[in-house]
């Protein structure tokens, strides 16, 4: 029978399910909604759909290498408990090898991916109704390297953090681990200068201009000289932010950038993840959630 928009808002008001899946369980119950709510719920869909609104900040990234490509993905659950479940680190791994098995480029498309239960979407939210907290896809990239250069990867406390970074003029695969360690450890945003946008490099420029023109001890400095201490200023204030520039970890009296031209090597590109980094974590008080499950 033929299932009517009214019919599909009514379902999802009623359970949070997605529309798809109101509309699939709708076409499976023949339109009859009572069924398809429990349709829904077998299938742990509803369940989920009601943990969607809560925020996952915690979890797990992951990056694994295969031939010339590589990809990195972030898992992310309610708690870091949670991120230590078998199903939770098997789900991980399903992610990583459908995605590495694909040429997907948004999150849309690879949760439509095939996996054991149908689609990844499918069985995170089967893993959902199952483990009792949030679970999201929330990121992945596919970095891939020609013939001639090698990856390094790296993983902090088990994919806490995540990187892995392309190095091409070596075969030493100690160097690009070095290179990832770097990355993990130090966050640079940009390989060099010369791949920095450059309005953020105007953007910090303006600031360190309004700086020393608010510095009175300044004041009666030819304008050659301020410029000069602008620009002085404002290449410290950006070299944390490039690889090259940054202090390299395992010897505090050089800069990577000297390191790789001791090895004649070269990044070429990187990528890092830090499990929830940006998401607001909202502040839990456990003996108080105790208190209001034991009422």
């Amino acid at each position: 029978m033929a299932i009517t928009a009214s019919q599909v808002k009514e379902l999802r008001e009623i359970t949070g399910a997605g529309m798809m899946d109101c509309k699939k369980a709708l076409v499976a119950t023949d339109g009859d909604v009572k069924k398809a709510i429990d349709w829904l719920r077998e299938k742990g869909i509803s369940k989920a759909a009601k943990k969607e609104g809560r925020t996952a900040a915690d979890g797990l990234s992951k990056v694994v290498v295969n031939g010339n490509r590589a990809v990195i993905v972030e898992l992310n659950s309610e708690t870091d408990f949670v991120a230590k479940n078998e199903k939770f680190l098997g789900l991980l791994d399903d992610c990583v090898n459908a995605i590495m098995n694909s040429n997907v480029k948004t999150l849309d498309e690879a949760l439509a991916l095939k996996s054991g239960e149908g689609t990844l979407k499918d069985e995170i939210i089967s893993a959902t109704a199952i483990i009792g907290e949030h679970i999201a896809l929330r990121r992945f990239a596919i970095v891939e390297k020609q013939d001639d250069e090698i990856f390094g990867t790296y993983m902090h406390n088990n994919g806490v953090i995540s990187a892995v970074c392309v190095v091409k003029g070596t075969a030493d695969a100690q160097i690009a681990k070095n290179m990832a360690m770097q990355i993990a450890s130090m966050s640079p945003s940009y390989v060099s200068r010369k791949d920095m946008p450059q309005d953020i490099v105007n953007h910090e420029r303006e600031i360190q201009q309004q700086l020393v023109s608010n510095d009175e001890s300044l004041a009666n400095k030819p304008e050659k000289v301020k410029a000069g201490i602008v620009e002085g200023r404002l290449s410290k204030s950006l070299q944390d932010m490039c690889l090259v520039d940054q202090i390299f970890f395992l010897d505090p009296e050089k800069k990577c950038g000297e390191y790789l031209k001791e090895n004649n090597a070269e990044v070429v590109t990187f990528v890092k993840y830090k499990v929830g980094e940006g998401i607001e974590k909202k502040a839990e008080n456990f003996a108080e959630e105790v208190a209001a499950m034991a009422k």
